[in-house]
Formats: structure tokens, C-alpha cells, sequence
């Protein structure tokens, strides 16, 4: 397999500093591709990754703008855009802050939304194309209870992805639509939760956290990801241990929803 510096030479991977983020930069640096990685703290990214870092939170419309500003000439350059950053809220719906509601939206919807506009010009001018992938999750077959907002924002970010694919048909730009189940990363410490549980949410948290310590390493992901992107093609791809990413989403496709929601409630221990 040919390295993907044949097709792409310049990346932004937002959400870098660690996860799924810095799997994604590593694999691309190993590729020979210019990597470019967004924090909210750009010094958690080790210059000696060799990923040049910047920073931008993209629940901030004042960060956003000053970054699609100050760095105008890179986005005119990128060829590949890996849409990545994020973290959660974990929270029953109606005790949820309208500020933490209008986050999600913006880190999950809204900015990753904002970075293809800007970068899509180039992209399709370009000779060598582009691709946009834009990380949701497999949440968006599965909800998360608790994680409502979550749940529904990358739901919303991957029938974006799927309906940016079909307008892009016939283009030399290629949009993936990449779901990760759990993986073994630092999510469930960087989410918010409540100070203080019952026992029923406590129950729920502690499955959560348990698929995570037993999920695949983030390492699993860009490889994933590496496959997705040698084949340039429009692709939903499905990342994950393979109960979740094969055999769940099967499930999820021959059977109702009223089923999946028994099932969910089981997995989940709810009442």
C-alpha cells in the first residue's frame, strides 16, 4: 500500500492532544503527511511528535474567528481535514446547563460544519483533491443515555457527512464518515459528570467506564482510518472492538428500534 504523503501532503487534525486525535496525527506523520493538530491547550501537543500545534476551541466563536483568520493561508492549503476534537457531558437531559447544551452543538456540529466550508474552496480546486473526515461515533446508531446532546450531535455530523458526500458526487474530494465505538482513551476523565450521582447513574457510569478500560487501544483507530483513506472513496467506516463495530451495527439494521432500546436498556443496566 502506497503512503498516503502520495495523496495528501498537508493535514489538520483538530483535537490532537491526545485520543483518538493523536493516534490520527502520529499515523499521518509516519505517512510522511504535514500535520497540522488543534488544542484548546496547544501546549499538550510534544513538539517532538513533529505536529505543528495551534490553538482553537471550537465552542468559542471568538477562537473560531481568530483562527480562520490567522490562519487563512494554511486552510486555503489543507487537502485533508480530520475533524476530530470533542468531548462529553455526562448528564441527565433535563439537568443539563443550557451554556453545556450550546457547547456540544457548536464542538460537534457547528465547528466542524465551519472548518469543511472553509476548507472545501481549496479542496476542489486543488489538482490532487481532498478529504474531509468528520469522527462521529457510533452513538449516532446507538445512544448514549446520559450523553443525549452528545448522541444526537454526532448523529447530526454524520448524516452531514453523508449528505456532503452526495453533493460532492462526481468531485475529486472524498468525505468519510468515520464512527469509533469505545476505545481505550482519557474521554470519561476529560468529560464533565455530575459532583455527585445516584445510584442508577452511578450503575450506568460504571459501564461506561468498563467499556472503555476493555476497549481496543486508539492505535486500532487510525489504522482504520489509514485503510479508509488509501481507498479514496466516499466511505462510512466503522471502528471499534468486534461486538461493537461489526456485530452491534448488523444488529442494528435487521432488527426495529423497539428491540435495540430493550437491548440498550440491558446493556446499560436501566431500569
Amino acid at each position: 500500500m502506497q503512503p498516503l504523503s502520495r495523496t495528501h501532503q498537508r493535514a489538520l487534525v483538530t483535537g490532537a492532544s491526545s485520543g483518538l486525535g493523536l493516534a490520527f496525527a502520529r499515523m499521518l506523520r509516519a505517512e510522511g503527511v504535514e500535520v497540522w493538530g488543534t488544542s484548546r491547550d496547544p501546549a499538550r501537543i510534544d513538539p517532538a511528535e513533529g505536529i505543528h500545534a495551534l490553538e482553537l476551541d471550537l465552542a468559542d466563536p471568538q477562537s473560531m474567528g481568530t483562527f480562520m483568520g490567522e490562519q487563512a493561508e494554511l486552510l486555503d492549503s489543507i487537502d485533508l481535514l480530520v475533524n476530530n476534537a470533542g468531548t462529553g457531558v455526562f448528564s441527565s437531559f433535563f439537568e443539563l446547563s443550557p451554556q453545556d447544551l450550546g457547547e456540544q452543538l457548536k464542538v460537534f456540529l457547528h465547528g466542524p460544519m465551519a472548518l469543511c466550508h472553509r476548507v472545501l474552496p481549496g479542496m476542489l480546486t486543488r489538482d490532487g483533491g481532498g478529504a474531509i473526515v468528520n469522527v462521529s461515533s457510533l452513538a449516532a446508531q446507538y445512544p448514549l443515555p446520559w450523553f443525549g446532546v452528545y448522541s444526537a450531535a454526532k448523529a447530526g455530523l454524520s448524516q452531514f457527512s453523508r449528505a456532503l458526500a452526495l453533493e460532492l458526487a462526481g468531485s475529486n474530494v472524498v468525505v468519510i464518515d468515520f464512527q469509533p465505538g469505545d476505545y481505550r482513551t482519557k474521554f470519561n476523565e476529560a468529560a464533565s459528570k455530575p459532583p455527585s450521582m445516584d445510584d442508577d447513574e452511578a450503575a450506568l457510569w460504571a459501564v461506561i467506564e468498563k467499556n472503555l478500560q476493555n476497549g481496543p487501544p486508539p492505535e486500532k483507530a487510525a489504522q482504520d482510518l489509514r485503510r479508509a483513506l488509501a481507498r479514496r472513496r466516499n466511505a462510512v467506516v466503522h471502528s471499534g472492538t468486534f461486538f461493537q463495530a461489526r456485530l452491534a451495527t448488523l444488529f442494528r439494521r435487521v432488527v426495529p428500534w423497539s428491540v435495540c432500546e430493550w437491548a440498550l436498556g440491558k446493556y446499560y443496566r436501566l431500569k
